[in-house]
């Protein structure tokens, strides 16, 4: 008799005794020829299952007549077809019985769809969570009802009635449960006190006894089975902590004394039974201890170390074939999805769900993982936690190791839709194969002692190798003074911020630095870059996750190392905001910068995810995004990837977007508190900002503060807002503004957003924070210097309503389009830039100051306002644009600088421009030796003599 013969044969018997079985205690099943054919199929693959129906046939004929095998169970359904089965349970006794009576039942039906292939995957783990779910929660429900009778009610010191919460954990937690896995259960209670009953009793002894009574309900062995095996070893302190704590107590021990798998663990943590709204309060507690609020790479090494110790554990025991644990199991896979949530979702909240296969498909739409290599593992995870349920199906056991004899290997063969063993393991190493070859991609230790290509490193950090030797080697690999730079190493190894370190902290810094030297050394100014870069360690170090990041991430710190190298800005700007590290990660983003759109849906995501009433976080948000954006500029820029002009473009963009959303968060808080102003120019806010000097002429650099003015159109004096605590219209604007600058100038822990210049207002400091535009054009025709007139040239709007917005460019072109006298301006102007060049210029003895000395950027933009002024009434073009490239361009076209001027004028301005800037990105002052760029220079000066000295045309 062949294998399968003998199978077939078990099975029939199987069928010809439950008949004889169930005539006697005269149950009858008519069963049809597909019925009996899924029948002898699912017995095939489940034990468990057959010996439920021989031990009471009537079972299965309840199940077959019901219905019940046709679908799943909504977690509703499932709680109100037990809850009826416990109502007349008045006691423990009748309570454990009906419970396992119940789930005995709701087992063989979902093992029955499972193994019919009736039933997705998903479909039968719901199933399982949902039977898990009713079961704690409506015996929690007994329990607690008969305790508080007994013993009294527990209530805290105000008075109010504590509740018992629940936390599943692990595939209960995820509502991914298999087919006879235990129920990891924390335990917990809102706040101390005692039970108000006939004797004393702390709300822990009373909690602790009903959680006790909740694990024998579930979890003892009786005469009718268990219900499920409740594992409570996840609680603090494991086995050796209580059995129950305080909210307060759970958020000590997290939060001070938890260890690193524990914040893998609580990824899936979950209310599943009790006080549910209480228990939400207590998950939003603990969030902050799974999910840091920076990017941290520290979980990489815990669940590579974990990992090894499982594989080191099961090798031992000769388990290789554990579909879970074993190599290319459920186990890698869900690391791989756990690592990328513990590493981001603090920054990233969407990261924080439970479900893997959620998590999988969200970091392929995140770019975080190839969209292939998600589909592989996911393809992998359904076939596992497939053969995980045929495996426990057979015996309703809780293992995960595939059979060893032959009958069982051909059982689940065919049970996973297989002719024969050969054929199914095949399928299933292929899976296996391609999840290890993932989880070893995501976890492979970086550049270990055997993969780095030299010791060097290593042996000069860890002083191996000292004094001459050392200093040799260092020359050998780049560097070009040897001594210096291993004195700089010795400085920082003993300095105060290596000595601080905790264990954990030097392990990572004794990792990283020998990668770093090594990248350093193919810089191409190794000994600059060492100094910078440790600078930049001695800011971060302390955030030992930061360490990580670099250790656990070759790409990002050949990154660093590459743009700290052409920048110190970049290095400092890192030291102070470290999260900008995060942009180091992905080269496609680094160089990439954003345009208006982007940027405005990148924020979008950054905020929205925040409480509105938390002003703090969206200032940081603001700021974290403003930084990495103009870093990603920045790298862009210093590699050569876009241009100057292109830079100052992006820069102006990312500006932009901050101010309109700045505008918008403070006109959200104080319209909910005033109402919003009436009687008003426009249809939205009635309200602009006008970006002035670089914002408003389209050239901001790195460094480039705002030069704002703040417009309205309210003109009625005694108009009200419509809240319920009205204010004047003209205080609800100064107050909007007030705000606004108080969002761009406050110092939170990444820094200022902007600084902000107002001075450029009507009247300056003395003026209205927030003008009317009826006495913004009164000033400007009546009271305006020319200068002001000058800056206007420069001035647009960047945010705002649009009807204000269209009326102050109409008072701009008729104040800027009026006839002057062509040698009254140039005296003016000429006056101007003297008095300037007076108080700023820096240029002496060997150097000149690219902005401010004679024929460096500020000739060249007063020049152009000039001109612009002297003909705009003539030419109305000349007022469309603000930037002074343009504006030449525009001059040219109406030939009103002769002799090739505008040209010459231009590519100057450009390549004084990009020294300026390469100044700045170098974090050096706006000075050049004084022979640099002499001929552009001389020109500059030269047309200014011509144009601005010499009398007539």
């Amino acid at each position: 008799m062949t294998p399968i013969e003998q199978l077939q044969e078990e099975v029939e018997q199987r069928w010809q005794s439950w008949r004889k079985t169930a005539s006697e205690n005269g149950v009858s099943l008519a069963a049809d020829p597909s019925l009996l054919s899924q029948l002898k199929q699912v017995w095939e693959g489940s034990d468990y299952l057959y010996q439920c129906c021989a031990r009471e046939p009537a079972l299965l004929a309840e199940l077959v007549t019901s219905g019940d095998l046709d679908q799943p169970f909504e977690s509703e359904v499932m709680a109100s077809r037990l809850q009826a089965q416990l109502s007349g349970a008045s006691d423990e006794a009748a309570l454990q019985r009906t419970l396992r009576r119940f789930r005995r039942y709701q087992m063989m039906r979902i093992i029955w769809r499972d193994l019919a292939a009736t039933a997705s995957l998903e479909e039968t783990l719901e199933d399982l969570s949902a039977l898990a779910d009713a079961c704690v929660g409506q015996a929690l429900d007994k329990l607690y009802a008969w305790q508080i009778e007994k013993l009294g009610v527990p209530r805290d010191e105000h008075g109010m009635q504590q509740h018992l919460v629940v936390l599943g954990m692990g595939k209960l937690g995820a509502r991914e449960l298999n087919l006879s896995s235990d129920i990891d259960l924390i335990f917990s209670y809102p706040r101390a006190g005692e039970v108000e009953g006939p004797r004393y009793l702390s709300n822990e002894q009373f909690f602790t006894r009903l959680c006790q009574h909740l694990i024998k309900a579930i979890g003892t062995q009786t005469v009718d089975g268990f219900v499920f095996r409740v594992d409570t070893r996840l609680r603090p302190f494991g086995d050796s902590g209580p059995l129950v704590l305080s909210f307060d107590a759970m958020e000590t021990y997290y939060h001070s004394e938890a260890r690193e798998w524990e914040r893998y663990a609580m990824i899936k943590a979950r209310v599943v039974a009790g006080d549910q709204e209480h228990g939400e309060q207590l998950m939003a507690m603990l969030r902050p201890f799974v999910y840091r609020r920076y990017l941290d790479f520290g979980p990489i090494e815990s669940l590579r170390n974990m990992k090894q110790l499982i594989s080191q554990e099961l090798k031992r025991k000769g388990m290789a074939d554990n579909i879970k644990l074993g190599p290319g199991g459920i186990r890698e896979i869900e690391f791989i999805g756990q690592a990328f949530q513990l590493i981001r979702g603090g920054r990233d909240p969407e990261l924080q769900i439970r479900p893997i296969q959620m998590v999988l498909w969200l970091l392929a739409e995140k770019s975080l993982l190839p969209e292939y290599v998600v589909k592989e593992l996911v393809e992998a995870y359904k076939y596992l936690r497939l053969v995980e349920n045929r495996i426990q199906a057979w015996q309703d056991r809780q293992t995960h190791l595939l059979p060893e004899d032959d009958l069982g290997r051909l059982r689940l063969a065919r049970a996973m839709g297989c002719d024969d063993w050969q054929a199914f393991f095949q399928h299933l190493d292929h899976h296996r194969q391609r999840v290890q070859g993932h989880f070893d991609k995501v976890f492979a230790a970086p550049q270990t002692d055997g993969e780095a290509e030299d010791r060097r490193f290593q042996d000069i950090w860890e002083q191996y190798v000292e004094g001459v030797q050392a200093q040799e080697l260092l020359e050998e690999a780049g560097f070009e003074n040897g001594a210096e730079s291993l004195q700089r190493l010795d400085v920082f190894r003993s300095s105060h911020t290596c000595r601080g370190l905790g264990a954990k902290g030097r392990e990572r810094l004794d990792r990283l630095m020998p990668l770093l030297l090594a990248a350093i050394a193919g810089s191409s100014a190794p000994d600059q870059t060492l100094d910078r870069l440790i600078r930049l360690l001695e800011a971060i170090a302390r955030r030992t996750s930061y360490l990580a990041l670099l250790v656990e991430s070759p790409l990002a710190l050949s990154q660093l190392v590459r743009l700290t190298s052409i920048s110190p800005w970049i290095s400092q700007q890192i030291a102070r905001q470290p999260l900008l590290l995060d942009e180091m990660l992905d080269p496609r983003r680094l160089y990439t910068p954003l345009r208006r759109e982007s940027l405005e849906s990148e924020l979008d995501t950054l905020l929205s995810v925040l409480d509105r009433d938390d002003l703090e976080q969206r200032m940081e948000r603001l700021r974290q995004f403003s930084k990495s954006n103009m870093l990603r500029v920045a790298a862009a820029d210093i590699t050569g990837v876009i241009t100057l002009m292109v830079v100052s473009d992006y820069l102006t963009e990312i500006a932009e977007s901050v101010i309109a959303r700045v505008m918008d968060l403070a006109w959200a808080d104080l319209t909910a508190r005033h109402g919003r102003p009436t009687d008003i120019l426009g249809q939205d806010k009635g309200f602009a900002v006008i970006g002035y000097g670089k914002l408003g002429g389209l050239e901001l650099g790195y460094g480039s503060d705002l030069d704002l003015v703040f417009i309205h159109g309210s003109s009625n004096p005694n108009a009200m807002t419509d809240g319920e605590k009205p204010v004047s219209n003209e205080v609800f604007y100064a107050r909007l503004g007030q705000r606004m600058i108080h969002m761009f100038t406050t110092r939170t822990p990444s820094g200022l957003l902007y600084e902000v210049d107002m001075r450029l207002r009507p009247n300056g400091n003395s003026g209205m924070l927030a003008t009317p535009i009826e006495t913004f054009e009164r000033y400007q025709h009546r009271d305006a210097w020319t200068w002001e007139h000058q800056a206007l040239l420069r001035a647009r709007p960047v945010a705002g309503d649009p009807a204000v917005c269209e009326r102050f460019q109409t008072v701009r072109r008729e104040v800027l389009g009026k006839e002057r006298d062509e040698q009254n301006l140039r005296g003016e102007v000429r006056k101007m830039r003297e008095r300037m060049r007076s108080a700023l210029d820096r240029s002496a003895d060997g150097c000149f100051d690219i902005k401010q000395g004679h024929g460096g950027i500020a000739d060249i933009e007063f020049m152009v306002q000039y001109s612009v002024l002297r003909w705009a009434s003539r030419y109305p073009d000349l007022l469309q644009w603000t930037d002074n490239i343009r504006l030449l361009e525009t001059l040219a076209s109406h030939q009103l600088l002769t002799g090739g001027i505008t040209d010459l004028l231009a590519d100057a301005y450009r390549s004084l421009r990009a020294v300026y800037h390469r100044n700045a990105l170098g974090e050096l002052p706006g000075l050049i030796a004084d022979g640099d760029l002499l001929e552009q220079r001389r020109t500059v000066a030269e047309i200014w003599h011509n144009l601005m000295e010499v009398s007539g045309e």
